[in-house]
């Protein structure tokens, strides 16, 4: 039987070949019982640095449940992520290919899915584990985070999500968590959105205060028309770029279970224990397995939301908090297993999906992970 493997921070050929193996497998009639192959649990975090857990020599930062997995299993040293990004690094992790590959990268400098509704992501013909898995019998599932596209040609297509890629179930959010979310001075696109709109309505209220002058001192002929509609135009881009936040915030900061959205826009301040509930929910339903469970998690991205229970506990502000509960998640997790007396036959594999998010600053304040006792 398979005991809990390690913490480390990935290991994409070796998933490949330890799924080879075990897929390859082919037990005799007498040992095919209920149990004669493993589960599968992969625990993903989002933008962890590489130094900031315990077993890799972080001595302030407390993840005694990560370091727990170090200590029963076996611990990887040695790993170039295939890419310092969520969108194409995922898509290399599910097929164990270079992202170029199956085109989940880009060369004008927005190398992720840059909204929930954008056309694209990682498409249906490529091979997943979850695909190769569910095809030999596996119950799949993916809880939290997925990022590699929803639709196509409408709204509900939904031609690139998880279901579409070898996963039976699927919960959480179908985008990515981002300061966006929670209105954050640290912004993806929200703040440049907003100046862009401002700069457009300053223009447009310029144009019509100067329609406006020449009318009444008579160097404009001609009717009212352009001092009205570039009045409009200025009116509406400035209320545009007051609803913005309130908009990306609605259009990818929701829930959604398999296909139906299941909160919009999210309250985060009961996310955690929502995906805890639907991780246990998801093992008790298949404890006859085997089962692969994905659990890809919201933390460590930022703006770092953490529940009231561990904000502020930390020697490292809201990055050190966020970590802690990620790794308090892990041990919840862990003790279901156990509870369902599943750890003896369960492959446990906890990863990052690259290293800390070093750009994640604002002014004195490093607000995302870094790469510790690794730097650079």
């Amino acid at each position: 039987m398979l005991h809990r493997e390690p913490c480390r921070l990935s290991f994409r050929s070796w998933l490949a070949v330890t799924v080879g193996v075990l897929l390859g497998w082919k037990p005799s009639a007498c040992s095919d019982l209920p149990g004669s192959r493993p589960n599968i649990l992969l625990l993903m975090a989002d933008d962890l640095g590489i130094g900031d857990v315990g077993c890799y020599g972080n001595n302030t930062i407390r993840t005694p449940n990560i370091d727990r997995l170090a200590k029963d299993g076996v611990m990887l040293t040695q790993h170039i992520a295939a890419a310092s990004v969520c969108t194409p690094s995922r898509a290399a992790f599910l097929t164990g290919r270079y992202p170029v590959r199956s085109g989940m990268v880009s060369s004008n400098g927005y190398r992720v899915l840059q909204w929930t509704a954008a056309s694209g992501g990682l498409p249906t013909n490529e091979t997943t584990f979850a695909k190769i898995l569910k095809d030999t019998g596996y119950a799949t599932g993916l809880i939290g985070k997925w990022h590699l596209g929803l639709n196509c040609r409408s709204s509900k297509d939904h031609c690139h999500h998880p279901l579409n890629h070898g996963f039976d179930h699927f919960y959480g959010m179908p985008f990515s968590m981002m300061g966006d979310c929670v209105h954050w001075e640290l912004s993806e696109k929200r703040v440049g959105l907003e100046n862009k709109l401002n700069f457009c309505s300053q223009i447009m209220a310029i144009a019509a205060l100067t329609f406006t002058t020449g009318k009444l001192i008579h160097l404009m002929t001609g009717s009212w028309a352009l001092v009205i509609w570039s009045t409009v135009a200025a009116i509406l881009l400035s209320v545009s770029s007051y609803f913005t936040g309130a908009l990306i915030v609605h259009a990818d900061c929701f829930l959604m279970r398999n296909h139906t959205i299941t909160e919009q826009p999210m309250h985060f301040h009961r996310t955690t224990s929502l995906i805890l509930k639907e991780i246990s929910s998801f093992v008790k339903r298949n404890k006859q397995g085997p089962f692969l469970l994905f659990v890809s998690f919201l933390q460590v991205h930022t703006p770092l939301i953490t529940t009231e229970k561990f904000a502020g506990r930390s020697l490292h502000g809201p990055y050190g908090d966020n970590t802690e509960e990620m790794d308090w998640m892990v041990g919840q997790i862990l003790d279901t297993l156990d509870v369902e007396g599943l750890t003896n036959n369960t492959l446990v594999y906890f990863t990052s999906d690259h290293g800390g998010s070093l750009e994640a600053q604002l002014g004195n304040n490093q607000y995302g992970g870094w790469n510790g006792i690794y730097k650079g």
